[in-house]
């Protein structure tokens, strides 16, 4: 099982913090202990967590170094990801990519960025969101045990059709708007959610 692991791995980052907030729209609070990840619902004392396809937000440091670079006075939590990552081109994995963060957090890739369609308070507060630009957003396959920050994080493989099946899914319950998947989906160049 260890070999065949070893063989999926595609890219290596690490965990830099990570990230909860008691309601949406807001700045999140890094965790000094650590998380629970709960299956198919998120990070349990996160406000996100719940059953829909954005249970868990990453966003990189380097984005956030880039907003600094502006002017911003930022730091992790700030954009309201739950996990701050470093060292992966968060950017670059398709949906559906599986990232696994310790040896049981297991998380696909269900959307990347998304529609701001009203300025929320961390806009206010830092003068500029970077997250709907930036931010990709997972649904928690595996979870369960507390993970800390300063843990590998390890893209395991892509699916891209499973995730298209769930995104789908998530459209027909009304989880999300199917036009803002649509854009989402064809400015990235993955094809078409219509079948």
């Amino acid at each position: 099982m260890e070999q065949a692991r070893k063989q999926q791995i595609v890219a290596r980052g690490r965990v830099r913090s990570i990230n909860v907030s008691k309601r949406k729209g807001t700045r999140k609070m890094p965790c000094e202990g650590g998380a629970t990840v709960v299956a198919h619902r998120g990070l349990d004392t996160d406000a996100h967590a719940g059953d829909w396809h954005r249970q868990v937000s990453l966003l990189a440091w380097e984005s956030i170094e880039k907003a600094r670079a502006t002017g911003l006075d930022v730091v992790e939590g700030d954009f309201a990801e739950n996990v701050t990552t470093e060292g992966i081109d968060l950017l670059a994995l398709p949906l559906g990519t599986r990232v696994r963060i310790g040896e049981d957090v297991l998380l696909e890739l269900s959307q990347i960025g998304k529609v701001c369609h009203t300025k929320c308070a961390i806009y206010h507060l830092a003068g500029d969101c970077i997250f709907p630009r930036e931010g990709i957003f997972f649904v928690a396959l595996e979870g369960g045990a507390r993970f800390f920050d300063a843990l590998d994080l390890v893209v395991v493989r892509a699916r891209h059709q499973h995730a298209l099946g769930a995104i789908r899914a998530a459209v027909a319950h009304g989880a999300v708007q199917a036009e803002e998947l649509r854009l989402n989906h064809r400015a990235r160049g993955l094809g078409t959610l219509e079948h």
